[in-house]
């Protein structure tokens, strides 16, 4: 040509284009996989958190230690915490009275009991050693009072030997129809025979005359009467008298004015023989006598609690 120069060599643009094409392809496929190692990492672990995320169906995690508690249950009404008898009222009948001795004619006139007439009160009884069942009833009823009131109860006494005398048998009753009584407990200690031994309870048997009308009652009575047998049994160690009631531990009867012209559940408790020497023993002791009024006080919270 007249300019001297050459013309291009066919085909060596495009080989220069395979040789870069072939220099670059191994550099991009490295790229690729560092890119597809690192976005695999960030996916384990749920956006990098750490574990996986719960399903749906997983348990609820507890509140934390700062979330505010669940309120408590309302408090059933009358019975406040640690107070099972709070509302209740209970009276108790402490037996006789130590001052009836000196008053003789006024304990002996007559009383109507509903279905016939009865002495007003007696003196009761005593141990061979002189102790009064008066002084044990009071001894015991007040040791009771203690227990009963601490569990909330408004305890009331027939009388707490503030009186000359007595009360009579009806009054004793009225007392106890007067306050609305939940529960009415007599307490005593009997005069049996020596080598008689062990406690009973009386119950009131369903009668009808006069003022007297116990229908309503017996069977309230026979539920108060059953716990009361139980509980002064497991607290004192005592066992039911043999000599009396067949040996159950529960006496009905329909003659005693206390019983007959009471409108609330009532009944009385023969803790013991001050006859015998061994009943006496017990009876005398003031361990044992904390050991009584715990079952009476026991058996009187288990008849409430029903």
């Amino acid at each position: 040509m007249s300019n001297g120069s050459f013309p291009p060599e066919p085909g060596r643009r495009g080989g220069t284009l395979a040789i870069v094409l072939a220099a670059l392809l191994p550099a991009c496929f490295a790229g690729w996989l560092l890119w597809s190692s690192l976005g695999d990492s960030k996916d384990d672990g749920a956006d990098g958190v750490g574990a996986p995320t719960t399903s749906s169906t997983s348990s609820p995690s507890p509140p934390s230690s700062g979330a505010p508690a669940a309120p408590s249950p309302p408090t059933p009404s009358g019975n406040v915490s640690g107070k099972p008898l709070a509302g209740k009222v209970v009276v108790i009948d402490p037996g006789h009275n130590p001052n009836n001795r000196d008053h003789p004619s006024q304990i002996a006139r007559l009383v109507d009991i509903g279905t016939d007439e009865k002495e007003c009160d007696t003196t009761g009884t005593a141990t061979n050693s002189g102790y009064a069942e008066a002084s044990f009833t009071l001894d015991v009823a007040r040791r009771a009072r203690t227990l009963l009131e601490a569990r909330g109860a408004t305890v009331r006494f027939t009388q707490d030997g503030d009186r000359p005398y007595g009360p009579c048998v009806d009054e004793r009753a009225e007392i106890g129809n007067k306050a609305h009584a939940d529960a009415v407990v007599s307490v005593h200690a009997d005069g049996a025979a020596a080598g008689e031994r062990g406690f009973h309870v009386i119950l009131p048997k369903s009668v009808r005359g006069g003022g007297a009308d116990t229908s309503a009652i017996t069977a309230p009575s026979r539920r108060l009467g059953e716990r009361l047998r139980s509980r002064f049994a497991k607290a004192t160690g005592s066992e039911p008298a043999q000599y009396i009631a067949d040996g159950s531990g529960l006496d009905v009867r329909g003659d005693l004015g206390g019983l007959n012209l009471s409108t609330v559940p009532k009944v009385f408790i023969e803790c013991g023989n001050m006859r015998d020497s061994q009943d006496a023993a017990q009876l005398t002791d003031k361990t044992w006598r904390e050991r009584a009024a715990d079952g009476v006080a026991q058996g009187i919270t288990d008849f409430l609690n029903e």
